[in-house]
């Protein structure tokens, strides 16, 4: 063992806890049985089955309300892995889950025995007839697959609230459709063709001319059986009155019974069946969409009336004038989503009853939505609307960040309302519709209902649909609190079918929650036949039982999952799966949804458990260790939660007393510490790589992989020993060159100047001469000790590095560039919650400007562009993001290249200063995607702007990565 491991046991929850009623049980603390875990491996290989106890946790939960822990989670790579997994099940007797996203509101993505997932091997886009189609593999978010077609000015007919985390497989499994899709944009109405492997293991590829043939030969009792289900349904034309008049409004409840009417042939039916199956009768392994128009031409308002039903009566109109969306937001929403970007403080005072409609045009150009406006006027001439909307006048907006903060607090519904539930309670979020004529009537009754039952739930939804959604808040350990939920859902269900003749299920799929309550909405006749289709496709029962079909009436109340306070960070998360797809370590070790996850776990075990014990020892390098620290996730999150923070808190936990002096004193004569840096990295160069990898291989098993850097050959030489040379009278603004670039020079090989030479270039080029100042060495932004955790190293040099900064900036009369993004967030951000009262004060008087800034808006307008490139791709960093200076890096990328290319799945390296040494698979894993596109094709420039990144991008791809200063340097060169 390392001399310097931390101890587990220094993140044992300190809190006092009564075990909860779900724990896992501590015989489960070993993980996957031995011999499920052999029979698994030696049927699939190393690597692809995952039987931990943190694994079965981790994927035990998802933005449902429900928690089944499975037995085993296997990672499938491609169709002969599903299909020996399928067969597998089908010899053991064993039952089947398929897993992608896990932004499942219902359960679907659960199961209690094979777990699959889907998401990690079974991604991308394929962009077929210049975008009208769209080939997508089921492991391919929402948000990609639409990034890869509005180049071609096409875009996906579904759009979920959720769709920057779930997936294709999801939103086609569960027919999903969201703001704008309705019933005639969803996946039912747009899905051309898919290939579904079938419990059986056939696989059947609906597009393929022989098709039919070829599932007849496969699977006879199969075709005869749904062709024997058609030949009924349509006999009966009652029934068949009825299936049509149920989809004339949104609903997923069930099987879709119109693929009987839809389609002709075996295949035909069983496309449409696959569609909004759940998981229960096949895995989608590939779709492809019919595209629609992307239009680009928007206008937006948000309008705001005094009452639920005051709003739901204007829906209509809004619907007769053409709007695409008509999104509405009660009360307790609006409230609630103060805190997310863009929503003024000022909602948290609005009246209880004041409800806001979201109302959204779409047209192909102006002219058209010009004309869409006039009847919105019109509309709007005749409502009664109230504050913050008192007046009409320009009601609506053509500008995409208003519009944007707009859709934010939209989107936020579930997050925001969920995050202010109080600590410790489960929350379920339902959807139903009802014929948008009623939906004012529907609205009152929904808000009676709550009133009688104790609940004070949010109301949002797609108003122009008559969809609506509404959140409940109950303690899932308390069985009072329990039978309240039942009591509401039993009332809710036949007040829905009974007086509305509503759909229970609009979009979020029967799940677990509806499954009890399938044939009071469909009744005996259709519920049967959804019984045989569940027979036809899937005799033994493998795949997903009980999620769509379960005869228990009490089903929905089965495995509600309790939610232990933890952190505060992190307590107010609803486990949505928001933040995943931009986690650096989500195809290496946990998300951060997995590390909330994880934790709960130990707050619902007995203090020492076997299971928290185990938890604890594979939590730290898990989750702990692998965390970028970029905090990125904090973006994604509707709320902000940033899990990132809360790994750092843990960092610090694991701290000794004397770990932290030693950072401390290293904070205190950083001055030193950076010359020896240097010393070591010019040392380093001269040896010869091989040799530094031996040393400090060896001194990373001695002391710990988290202490000690691993020496990539990727490394550069050391800077320059002297900074370029500057004079303050004439300077315009005070340069300071981050610690990184006075340590580490530019590329090996490269020639031309350093970056703190290119940037005094290029800025007295443009007639903005900066300045350095003489005592830059020994300062630095404090983010290598804030992302290590080391809380009084940050304190010194966080307090060091303002005092010196207000001083050159003669008391922040000068802007401060920083030519390193993640060290302009650092000092413009990280700092202060570390800096003495005074010295907040001076913070505050300081402008802190990254070099992108700087370059983008001061100096390129004053050069003269001399030479461009062909092609450049950028890699733009999570500290850009956190910044919103992206499109900088991109302009100066335009200003040396004729073509600029931003990859699709660019995001965080995980360098993250020296992580990436510490953890180089952090970094490989992160950078997978990206990498892949970047190496599929020359690029005559590879440009970002930090350089530890760099690094990281020049070891993920091979090509070499500069600064995109240095680039400007170069192509404005007299």
């Amino acid at each position: 063992m390392p001399l310097l491991e931390p101890d587990p046991q220094a993140l044992r929850p300190g809190r006092e806890r009564t075990p909860a009623p779900d724990r896992v049980p501590a015989l489960h603390a070993k993980g996957t049985s031995r011999r499920l875990r052999e029979e698994l491996t030696a049927l699939l290989g190393p690597g692809k089955v995952l039987g931990r106890i943190s694994d079965l946790v981790r994927y035990a939960s998802d933005a449902s309300p429900y928690r089944f822990v499975p037995q085993v989670v296997v990672v499938a790579e491609d169709l002969d892995d599903v299909s020996a997994v399928l067969s597998y099940a089908h010899g053991k007797g064993r039952e089947v889950v398929f897993r992608a996203a896990g932004t499942s509101l219902n359960g679907q993505a659960q199961g209690e025995d094979v777990l699959v997932d889907v998401r990690r091997h079974w991604a991308g886009v394929e962009v077929l007839d210049g975008g009208a189609r769209a080939r997508i593999r089921p492991g391919t978010t929402v948000v990609r697959a639409n990034a890869a077609l509005a180049p071609y000015g096409r875009v996906l007919g579904p759009d979920p609230a959720s769709a920057i985390a779930c997936t294709i497989g999801g939103v086609v499994a569960n027919n999903a459709s969201g703001m704008t899709a309705g019933t005639a944009r969803n996946s039912y109405r747009t899905v051309a063709s898919l290939t579904a492997v079938l419990p059986s293991g056939t696989v059947v590829d609906t597009a393929d001319p022989d098709a039919d043939e070829e599932l007849a030969r496969a699977e006879p009792a199969l075709c005869a059986e749904l062709l024997a289900l058609k030949a009924e349904i349509e006999a009966d034309a009652e029934l068949t009155a009825r299936i049509r008049a149920k989809y004339t409004l949104k609903n997923t409840n069930g099987y879709r019974l119109d693929a009987f009417l839809d389609g002709d042939t075996p295949v035909e039916i069983l496309r449409g069946l696959m569609v909004g199956s759940q998981g229960t009768l096949g895995f989608l392994s590939e779709v492809v969409f019919d595209t629609l128009p992307l239009d680009r031409e928007v206008s937006t308002a948000l309008l705001f009336f005094p009452s639920l039903p005051a709003a739901a009566a204007a829906v209509p109109l809004f619907n007769d004038a053409g709007a695409i969306a008509v999104e509405l937001m009660d009360g307790n929403t609006l409230r609630a989503s103060v805190g997310v970007a863009g929503v003024s403080a000022d909602w948290a005072e609005l009246p209880k009853d004041t409800t806001a409609l979201l109302v959204e045009f779409r047209a192909p150009d102006a002219a058209a939505l010009d004309a869409y406006e006039r009847a919105a006027d019109a509309v709007l001439a005749g409502l009664d609307l109230t504050a913050p909307v008192a007046s009409v006048e320009n009601a609506f907006t053509r500008d995409p960040g208003r519009i944007g903060g707009y859709w934010r607090a939209r989107k936020a519904f579930v997050t925001a309302v969920g995050g202010a539930r109080p600590s410790g309670t489960t929350l379920i979020t339902e959807d139903f519709a009802v014929p948008p004529a009623r939906l004012a009537e529907a609205c009152a009754a929904l808000l009676d209902l709550q009133e009688r039952h104790g609940f004070d739930a949010a109301v949002a939804g797609h108003a122009a649909h008559g969809n609506l959604h509404f959140l409940l808040a109950f303690d899932a350990a308390d069985p009072s609190d329990v039978e309240r939920y039942a009591a509401f859902m039993d009332e809710f269900c036949k007040l829905t079918v009974e007086r509305f003749d509503g759909s229970l299920k609009a979009e979020h799929a029967t799940g677990r929650n509806i499954a009890p309550f399938l044939e009071l909405e469909w009744g005996t006749r259709a519920t049967e036949l959804m019984w045989r289709i569940k027979e036809a496709f899937d005799p033994a029962g493998v795949l997903a039982p009980r999620v769509v079909l379960d005869r228990d009436p009490q089903a929905h109340l089965r495995g509600l999952k309790t939610i232990p306070t933890v952190e505060r960070i992190a307590d107010p998360c609803i486990e949505c799966g928001f933040c995943e797809p931009t986690c650096p370590s989500h195809d290496l070790t946990t998300t951060p949804r997995q590390r909330i996850v994880l934790r709960r776990e130990m707050l619902r075990q007995d203090d020492g458990s076997p299971v928290e014990t185990r938890l604890l020892e594979e939590y730290g390098y898990d989750a702990v260790d692998t965390c970028a620290g970029d905090s990125t996730c904090a973006l994604a999150c509707p709320v902000g939660i940033d899990t990132g923070a809360l790994m750092k808190e843990f960092r610090h936990e694991r701290h000794s007393p004397r770990e932290e002096r030693i950072a401390a004193l290293a904070a205190r004569n950083f001055r030193a510490v950076e010359a020896s840096a240097r010393l070591a990295v010019a040392a380093a160069d001269r040896l010869g790589d091989r040799v530094v990898e031996s040393v400090t291989g060896l001194a990373r098993r001695a002391v710990r992989p988290d202490l000690v850097p691993e020496w990539l050959p990727e490394v550069p030489g050391a800077a320059p020993r002297r900074l370029p040379r500057t004079h303050r009278p004439a300077a315009v603004a005070v340069y300071y060159p981050a610690c990184v670039n006075r340590i580490f020079g530019g590329p090996d090989g490269e020639p031309g100047p350093s970056l703190p030479e290119a940037v005094v270039a290029v800025s007295a080029r443009a007639g903005r001469p900066v300045w350095i100042p003489d005592d830059v060495a020994g300062t630095c932004c404090a983010t290598i000790w804030h992302s290590k955790g080391y809380e009084r190293g940050d304190e010194v040099m966080a307090n060091r590095i303002v005092e010196a900064a207000w001083g050159w900036t003669a008391g922040g009369r000068l802007p401060l560039v920083v030519d390193a993004s993640s060290c302009a967030l650092g000092i413009a951000r990280e700092v202060v919650p570390y800096l003495t009262e005074e010295n907040r004060e001076l913070h505050a008087g300081l402008t802190v400007v990254d070099s992108l800034v700087w370059a983008a808006d001061e100096l390129l307008p004053r050069l003269d562009v001399r030479r461009r490139v062909g092609s450049a791709v950028v890699h733009p960093t999570c500290s850009m993001r956190h910044l919103g200076d992206e499109d900088r890096l991109t302009a100066l990328a335009g200003a040396c290249a004729e073509e600029v290319v931003v990859p699709a799945d660019a995001g965080c390296c995980a360098f993250a200063g020296d992580r990436g040494m510490l953890h180089p698979e952090l970094t490989a894993s992160a950078t997978a995607r990206e990498a892949a596109e970047v190496t599929a094709r020359p690029f005559d420039a590879h440009l970002s702007a930090n350089r530890m990144c760099e690094i990281g991008m020049d070891r993920a791809t091979g090509r070499t990565y500069v600064s995109a200063l240095i680039a400007l340097e170069r192509a404005t060169r007299p």
